[in-house]
């Protein structure tokens, strides 16, 4: 399996087909899903089907170093969840790459999100010279947005969206939190200038 990145506590690496009953798991747990589209939990079927095989293609499809990778803890081997760059395309993003990632409840509280996630933001402004990084989530998910914070993205604003099946806290809106690299570098004293990057 091919390493992304490592972090203190984490090897991230690529999705592959024999992953397809540690990411039903996570999709299919409803406290993961509870701000997460419809919050609904994914039934296995469709991430066999259909989540899976598309987070598969976007290494080749996406630009170079971004897409969707496994977050596995170091010391047992365990899969904990996923951390992701990808174009920004989610409702409410206008350009440039956006971050994501998805804990199983069973590490929440442990600082799993923050560090792959910070490794991401470091790894996407170094090596892969992205010029900026954003995040949403709905406003009243608090931790999600302790991530974004720690993470080095601030708060740009709150915007509403129609959508169909409302979950609760929807009427609250979603949050867009950002950084630019301009930024990044100069709060973190890094090198200006991109390394070669890594094929995700």
């Amino acid at each position: 399996m091919e390493t992304y990145l490592e972090t203190e506590r984490m090897t991230l690496r690529r999705f592959t087909e024999a992953d397809v009953d540690a990411l039903a798991a996570l999709h299919g747990h409803p406290d993961v899903m509870r701000h997460i589209d419809d919050g609904r939990p994914v039934s296995r079927a469709v991430v066999e089907r259909r989540q899976l095989p598309h987070i598969l293609r976007e290494y080749d499809e996406l630009p170079d170093g971004q897409g969707c990778f496994a977050a596995v803890e170091k010391s047992s081997g365990t899969f904990v969840g996923w951390v992701s760059l990808r174009p920004a395309t989610s409702v409410g993003l206008d350009g440039g790459t956006e971050l994501g990632y998805r804990m199983l409840p069973s590490v929440w509280g442990l600082g799993y999100a923050t560090e792959g996630a910070r490794a991401l933001v470091r790894h996407a402004f170094g090596a892969l010279g992205v010029d900026r990084i954003a995040a949403t989530t709905m406003t009243v998910n608090t931790a999600s947005r302790r991530v974004m914070e720690k993470a080095g993205l601030s708060f740009v604003r709150t915007f509403f969206e129609e959508w169909p099946d409302p979950v609760e806290g929807a009427e609250h809106g979603d949050v867009e939190y950002a950084v630019t690299r301009e930024t990044w570098l100069r709060q973190h004293d890094r090198p200006s200038s991109p390394g070669r990057g890594a094929r995700g």
